[in-house]
């Protein structure tokens, strides 16, 4: 039995099959993985579940983050590897790609004990690992830290240098300056360019890091951030929350709910606030066919994974919702992982100005390709993403006499 998420994966292929030129065996090579890897971690005698998932490697080695929760399951760090496929070759980045997980509740975890685990993670997948193999980087509660011990790991086990094989670093471990916002800060630049009035009022659905600092940089370029929440609740305050205020709380509190001066809603409510932009960045699946007609933003910003789904997508498309999708949106991290990666690959340091230059273009140089496809083929924006990027993949497949 098809699990939802490759369900809609087929039917949004099938949508632009025709148009890339692929028939059956073509769109059927998407859906193997070329190789699925499991281990159980042990930790102070308690296991751990993981993975370290390769789905395709036509366009250079996988790449892909590593998250710690526990709803991780091999069905999801399968869907999330997909995912990287198709953002990479969307984004013409030389990946493919790739994914990690671990199912474990890190809140549960002492520094040690995560520590522990994480080196643990590098000693049972080092042999698939590696910068011309397959490239991890930070995912959900995971971070620069845990990078830098996986690093250490690696190094230990294989006894050289090689700090490409992994993105996401500490700086001093040759890190990238732009990594710690850079989900955010892609999503940031896909709205600037495509809306012009700075005044439109956001809902942030998901105050987690890339949600947070999505806020605090519409905020500070003059967007009215009217609403935002977390896994507690949600707030919202017509006039424009104190976005700086509200962060504040977060950290100190956990909750955006603790911030007082804001009248205090639920999630529910929160996606059907009648604003210009709606940003989804919290878990998938949080736009269904079931809510999908309460959504009354004109502009919807996928910075989570898979948000909405494929029966919420249809719907949204008939009622004019522009919606940016995942694999453009939030592709800011992986963007910046491939500049990383470039630097520890050749010994070069670039300067600010280059990285932001090169980021911004990445970004925005693939807006404007999809809008174009958009136009020309009268497709949704999450359907033209899709037909650029299958169009780059099967090109590299068929160069390869995969297909």
């Amino acid at each position: 039995m098809r699990h939802d998420w490759e369900r809609d994966a087929r039917e949004r292929i099938e949508k632009v099959a025709h148009l890339v030129g692929m028939g059956r065996k073509e769109i059927e090579t998407l859906f193997s993985f070329k190789r699925v890897s499991h281990a159980k971690l042990e930790v102070n005698g308690k296991v751990y579940d993981a993975w370290r998932i390769l789905h395709n490697d036509w366009l250079g080695p996988g790449k892909g983050g590593i998250r710690y929760h526990p709803s991780v399951s091999e069905n999801e760090v399968k869907m999330l590897s997909f995912l990287m496929t198709i953002k990479n070759s969307l984004m013409g980045l030389p990946f493919g790609g790739a994914k990690g997980g671990v199912q474990v509740d890190v809140k549960q975890l002492s520094r040690q004990e995560l520590e522990k685990l994480s080196r643990a993670y590098v000693h049972a997948f080092h042999e698939v690992l590696g910068q011309d193999k397959d490239i991890p980087a930070p995912d959900m509660y995971t971070d620069a830290e845990i990078m830098g011990w996986m690093l250490d790991e690696f190094e230990k086990i294989e006894q050289r240098h090689e700090p490409g094989m992994i993105t996401g670093k500490p700086l001093v471990l040759q890190g990238c300056k732009l990594r710690e916002k850079a989900t955010a800060k892609g999503g940031f630049v896909l709205l600037n360019e495509l809306i012009g009035r700075k005044e439109a009022s956001v809902a942030v659905h998901g105050f987690g890091n890339a949600g947070k600092n999505v806020a605090l940089m519409l905020h500070d370029s003059g967007f009215r951030v009217v609403g935002v929440g977390d896994s507690k609740g949600a707030i919202y305050d017509s006039n424009g929350l104190d976005i700086i205020a509200v962060a504040d709380t977060k950290d100190k509190a956990g909750t955006v709910v603790s911030y007082g001066k804001a009248e205090k809603i639920s999630n529910d409510q929160l996606l059907s606030l009648d604003v210009d932009i709606l940003v989804l960045a919290a878990l998938e699946n949080t736009i269904t066919g079931e809510n999908a007609r309460n959504v009354k933003a004109k502009y919807i910003l996928e910075l989570a994974n898979n948000p909405v789904t494929l029966d919420a997508d249809n719907i949204l498309n008939e009622a004019g919702v522009v919606l940016v999708p995942d694999i453009l949106a939030n592709a800011g991290g992986v963007v910046v992982s491939y500049l990383e990666w470039v630097q520890n690959e050749t010994g070069n340091i670039f300067d600010s100005r280059f990285l932001e230059d090169k980021f911004k273009n990445i970004m925005l140089n693939t807006l404007g390709h999809v809008l174009e496809t958009a136009r020309k083929y009268d497709l949704s924006l999450r359907n033209a993403a899709y037909f650029v990027s299958l169009s780059r993949l099967f090109e590299a497949g068929r160069a390869r006499g995969k297909i």
